[in-house]
């Protein structure tokens, strides 16, 4: 009978010294609302993060409830406990705050101990909280960090010295496809009429026959036929070739004389 109201009183005055710290963190709930298997008095321990844990960019943060009823020996055994997300907080991270919770109850039996509960299940939401929040800063600075292509590829030296061997060979086909036309440029800058060929001296040459398949060819790039200009110069350049041949003939007789 003793050792029970020693049980009780070591548990009113653990509640007062609760309800004098946490304040508004701090309220009696229905057994029903507990998820306790007791009809006993429950407790619901409300706990967030603290400010500088906390990032304010987040629009939901996170928010834990700790509710405990005391087992009628209770600091000797340990106190039936739950834990409830007030916000943010998935179930698996609950039962493993929950099991780390149970086994510091075990280690502490002998003392009151539910304000030492509520400080480890403080700390770890500021930790659990705080690895999320340090894994989205750093994946977004890896995301700063990258340029982007087009495709979405990260440009290395790898990627750009293909980019420039691909740009220079497509610049190198755009220039061979403009040669045609500089060539032909070239070429009709160069041709000659038909009167310009023959006082050339190309027509002083021995004879037709002497002219090689390369050489016709050659000269055919070379010259303008154009049958208009070819027919208007026709006569002049028969007596040219009259006179050269005349003044020939002339040279050869005086000599053999």
């Amino acid at each position: 009978m003793l050792k029970l109201t020693y049980y009780l009183q070591e548990q009113e005055m653990e509640i007062e010294a609760l309800e004098a710290i946490l304040m508004d963190e701090f309220k009696e709930i229905h057994p029903s609302e507990s998820g306790l298997n007791t009809s006993s008095r429950c407790f619901q321990i409300t706990i967030s993060p603290e400010e500088d844990d906390f990032d304010n960019s987040m629009t939901t943060p996170v928010q834990l409830g700790l509710i405990f009823s005391h087992t009628e020996k209770y600091p000797d055994d340990p106190p039936l406990l739950n834990v409830i997300s007030l916000k943010g907080i998935h179930t698996g991270d609950l039962k493993i705050l929950k099991d780390r919770l149970e086994q510091e109850a075990l280690e502490n039996l002998g003392m009151a101990m539910v304000y030492t509960l509520f400080s480890t299940a403080k700390e770890w939401l500021a930790e659990r909280f705080a690895q999320d929040d340090n894994d989205g800063i750093a994946e977004a600075e890896e995301k700063k960090d990258e340029i982007i292509v087009p495709h979405g590829e990260p440009v290395t030296v790898d990627t750009f010295l293909a980019w420039r061997e691909r740009f220079e060979a497509e610049l190198a086909l755009e220039r061979a496809k403009l040669m045609p036309e500089i060539a032909l440029t070239t070429t009709k800058e160069k041709k000659l009429t038909g009167r310009q060929w023959f006082e050339s001296g190309r027509a002083s040459m021995k004879g037709a026959a002497a002219i090689t398949e390369d050489s016709e060819e050659d000269d055919d790039d070379d010259i303008d036929f154009d049958d208009e200009d070819f027919e208007d110069d026709e006569e002049d350049m028969l007596e040219h070739y009259l006179a050269e041949k005349s003044d020939s003939s002339a040279h050869s007789s005086k000599r053999a004389n």
